[in-house]
């Protein structure tokens, strides 16, 4: 079995389920101890961050000899729930010439393929920093990305070893969570004329809601992630079958596209209350902006990219696909901190499933890779 393979195994033992989307969740402690061990017997200078008790994250830097060029590797050490997986969900099967296990693919494979490729490079004497960083919460808040940048780490450029196979991915979508509450007068089921049927309202703006998802598909395609979106995602309203209700709760997700901002996303769902409110005089609604994730995508021209391509280039024989994705990555928030980042994974399958797994081959060529980027990237003048 190949040190990066072993290291994985390693790790897939370990369980890190995230506790803020599973109660009971181990969290990323032992996890964290394991990485901070092997990083600090392999000469890293090493920093635990913890300012959530039970959320470490790990920072592991390597210094060069001076004048080149830092660079960071991302990944985080949390996996989803194991509630309903098929069989041990830590311990790690290989069969096929794939590795089976809770976080095999997303992405604790990542984390092994960086961190091997992080000690090679170190020992090869490279003029600039290597900073790797295992994060806590990626899988809910990204309470450990965000600390590492509040801790005052940076870097000329990011790799975020997510398993979107051998391509770059250099842009994502975002997201914003919109919460709202139609309201209405409540009366007896048997007083028609009393009454105002906050569901009802709420079902109006439904409507207008799929009109407006069908007018985000047919706008002008962005080049890597495609056309924005807008669905309904909870409601809840009433209180027993013979009472108009008196309130109706709805919750929306948007995702977003490079260059949208949150102001401009919320003005255009405030102008579909609007419209519906000068329909109608007893449309009565209130909008609450929630999460925001932004999106991303790489500045262009970035040197990450070229290099990122050249060493997929010799690791594969393959020319690199740059590509982007629907889902949301800690590349916005390295992104916002003025570090271009880009994705370069391995092969995964079945994330977030009942049966998770990644290819062996895969995380072997992406330590070669990562290790190609880093020798190329912290070998150049800063």
């Amino acid at each position: 079995m190949s040190e990066v393979i072993t290291l994985l195994s390693q790790l897939v033992r370990i369980d890190s389920v995230n506790p803020s989307l599973s109660d009971g969740g181990a969290g990323e402690s032992q996890a964290a101890d394991f990485v901070g061990e092997w990083f600090q017997t392999r000469g890293f200078d090493v920093t635990r961050l913890e300012s959530t008790s039970g959320r470490p994250s790990i920072v592991a830097v390597a210094k060069g000899t001076g004048g080149g060029k830092t660079l960071m590797f991302n990944g985080h050490l949390d996996t989803v729930s194991v509630e309903s997986y098929d069989g041990d969900p830590f311990d790690p099967k290989l069969a096929d010439g794939w590795l089976y296990g809770r976080g095999s693919a997303d992405m604790k494979s990542g984390v092994a393929a960086m961190m091997i490729a992080a000690s090679r490079a170190a020992q090869s004497g490279l003029a600039g920093d290597i900073i790797v960083t295992c994060v806590a919460d990626e899988e809910h808040a990204s309470l450990g990305t965000q600390e590492v940048i509040a801790a005052g780490y940076h870097a000329d450029a990011a790799v975020v070893p997510e398993p979107v196979g051998h391509k770059i991915v250099a842009a994502h979508k975002g997201f914003i969570w919109f919460d709202l509450v139609f309201e209405g007068v409540a009366a007896h089921g048997s007083n028609p004329d009393k009454g105002v049927d906050a569901i009802v309202k709420a079902g109006k703006f439904l409507v207008a809601l799929e009109n407006y998802a069908a007018e985000l598909a047919q706008q002008a395609v962005h080049p890597l992630v495609g056309v924005p979106s807008v669905h309904a995602s909870l409601i809840k309203g009433g209180v027993e079958m013979s009472s108009y209700p008196a309130q109706c709760k709805l919750s929306i997700e948007r995702r977003t596209l490079p260059r949208e901002t949150p102001d401009e996303v919320e003005a255009e769902i405030e102008q579909l209350l609007n419209n519906l409110g000068s329909a109608d005089p007893a449309f009565k609604a209130t909008l609450k902006r929630g999460l925001v994730r932004l999106p991303y995508e790489c500045v262009q021209g970035a040197e990450i990219i070229d290099v990122a391509t050249r060493s997929i280039l010799n690791a594969t024989g393959r020319p690199a696909e740059i590509a982007g994705m629907n889902g949301w990555t800690d590349c916005a928030l390295l992104g916002e901190a003025g570090i271009p980042a880009i994705l370069v994974g391995p092969e995964g399958r079945g994330g977030h499933s009942k049966c998770e797994s990644v290819s062996i081959q895969s995380v072997e060529t992406l330590t070669d890779i990562l290790f190609q980027i880093a020798t190329d990237f912290c070998a150049t003048e800063a």
